[in-house]
């Protein structure tokens, strides 16, 4: 089924970072994008996390007044123009839930949380669309805040991703404490990370990958700085990287630490960066690495274009997992089928964008037998497994989270699902899909009869043709099954026969 995809001029990112928020807009022109505002603020949300995981309120607050600010510069966009991610502070935080709503408000659109390899993929669309075009294999690292991710591509396309939970705020608070800075403490930060990277080497390392280039704030930092203190031309290289460090060891604390283009902000947490970058330089062989301007949040307007023009990351990783899992393709299209009928039946009753609700619909209907490939019995809940934890490039945690739980209620008891995450919309999601597994569970193109779905006030009301469950006693035996688990759950579902 082709969905209608909404074109913009201008669409905007929202990256939340671990030290620094950036929002950046661009116009689209003739299928392309030409950037051409920008606003960035050192929020350093990953300094208020705590050893417990939880945010403190100060960073909280910091994170909601910059969010106001950029909901400002964002206001009179479309929700469908906008898309905002959070990164690895918020992946941890064991508050991001609570924060979440409120940085929501604050921004005035959706937050989604991202997955480690799913951001490092799109950072590598950001760079590699920044770079000349090239038939080699490029690395690109990028040391955020709280992690730092590898990725090894060829033109615009992740071969190999990685995250890992370090990032030049966390080393730098962790091994830098107060900002002094010793041969010591630098020594051990290098360990630390060498230790962290030792892991992905055998993928990563030198042989693997023609070019590598360095990505977000920390890279770029590093090669100006270098740049403009004549330790290299603007490349970051190993030589340059130790004379650093040298540097940095010397000054004894940050604050002390005079160097052309090393402001005061990035000063508090370069020490931490340059430790990853030297480690990373040492474990993986690497000469000399140049930077890129891009980086997360031009990937995430390039995954906004490709929606809009039918390029949907998604759509390619949905129909991958159906040809690993080995989908039955017609069973599929009979659930599916129903499935969106009912949806028309009830599109008026949801909160929801009635696209936004068909495109879970079709995925689930896709997806929900994956399981079967594990295991029949309990196939529902292996699906929903599969669909909450691997690795889904295009998908936010937030998206596989839901499609996974619809899967999951797709049949059976529904008294052990979270009701706190029972809203209308998902109650009436649930029931779509149910019905359309239900009906067709003996897989066959059997003649349905006319079905007219109702739902108001916690009642949901099927009209079925009269004669037609008494001609066909196992579906008549599921769905007064069906009755008693609404039941279990406060839900009144009835079956009316119809002369229609």
């Amino acid at each position: 089924m082709a969905n209608f995809k909404p074109t913009f001029s201008e669409i905007a990112a929202v990256d939340l970072g671990s030290n620094s928020f950036r929002l950046q807009l661009a116009k689209v022109v003739d299928d392309s994008l030409i950037f051409h505002d920008s606003l960035r603020e050192v929020v350093r949300i990953g300094a208020g996390l705590g050893h417990d995981k939880y945010l403190d309120a100060d960073a909280q607050r910091r994170a909601i007044d910059c969010l106001k600010r950029f909901g400002e510069r964002l206001r009179g966009l479309p929700p469908q123009a906008v898309r905002a991610v959070a990164t690895n502070t918020f992946r941890v935080a064991k508050n991001a839930p609570e924060l979440l709503k409120e940085a929501e408000s604050a921004l005035g659109f959706p937050i989604e949380i991202i997955a480690g390899r799913e951001e490092a993929r799109m950072i590598f669309v950001g760079v590699s669309h920044s770079l000349p075009k090239a038939s080699h294999r490029r690395m690109v690292i990028d040391i955020g805040g709280g992690s730092t991710e590898f990725i090894i591509g060829a033109g615009t396309e992740p071969i190999e991703m990685e995250s890992l939970y370090m990032g030049c705020v966390s080393y730098s608070l962790k091994y830098f404490i107060d900002g002094k800075i010793t041969e010591f403490n630098f020594k051990q930060a290098q360990i630390a990370a060498a230790a962290e990277i030792q892991g992905i080497s055998k993928t990563f390392n030198s042989t693997r990958w023609q070019e590598a280039v360095g990505s977000s704030g920390t890279a770029r930092t590093l090669g100006e700085v270098m740049r403009l203190n004549g330790l290299s031309d603007g490349t970051v290289t190993g030589e340059g990287l130790n004379q650093l460090r040298n540097i940095f060891i010397k000054a004894k604390d940050v604050k002390k630490i005079q160097l052309n283009g090393l402001s005061a902000d990035r000063a508090a947490v370069i020490p931490g960066g340059l430790a990853i970058m030297l480690a990373a330089f040492d474990t993986l062989n690497i000469d000399k690495l140049t930077t890129a301007n891009s980086a997360l949040r031009e990937g995430v307007l390039y995954e906004l274009l490709g929606r809009m023009h039918h390029e949907d990351t998604r759509e390619v990783t949905v129909a991958s997992f159906k040809r690993r899992y080995h989908v039955d393709r017609e069973q599929v299209k009979r659930v599916q089928s129903l499935a969106l009928l009912l949806l028309s039946q009830l599109e008026t009753k949801l909160s929801m964008d009635t696209q936004t609700a068909k495109q879970y619909l079709i995925w689930a209907s896709k997806l929900h037998e994956i399981g079967i490939s594990i295991a029949h019995s309990g196939y529902h809940k292996h699906s929903a497994y599969i669909l909450e934890n691997a690795d889904m490039p295009g998908f936010s945690k937030m998206e596989q989270e839901l499609l996974g739980f619809l899967v999951r209620a797709q049949r059976r008891s529904l008294n052990k699902l979270t009701l706190t995450s029972m809203s209308e919309d998902r109650l009436l999601l649930i029931m779509i899909l149910r019905l359309a597994v239900l009906f067709h569970r003996n897989r066959t193109e059997s003649n349905l009869p006319k079905l007219n779905l109702i739902w108001d006030s916690k009642t949901f009301v099927l009209e079925v043709k009269k004669g037609w469950l008494t001609a066909n006693p196992l579906t008549e035996a599921e769905l007064n099954n069906e009755v008693e688990y609404w039941k279990a759950i406060n839900i009144t579902f009835q079956i009316q026969e119809s002369f229609n």
